[in-house]
């Protein structure tokens, strides 16, 4: 009985390592994927404004 209980603390302690180890590494993933998102929005407003540029350096061309 006393090795059944020991054997089922040590899987407990493993399964809490592993639950530790997942949680952290969810939590990087959170933090890579809120940057990724702000770049993303970074870089759709960057384009967003270049296009607005060409836009307007296309209408002053005179059209013939």
């Amino acid at each position: 009985m006393e090795s059944d209980i020991a054997a089922l603390e040590q899987k407990l302690a493993t399964l809490l390592a592993h639950t530790r180890a997942l949680r952290a590494a969810n939590e990087s993933l959170r933090r890579e994927l809120a940057a990724a998102y702000e770049k993303h929005r970074q870089l759709s407003l960057r384009m967003e404004q270049a296009s607005a540029r060409v836009e307007a350096l296309l209408s002053r061309i005179p059209s013939e």
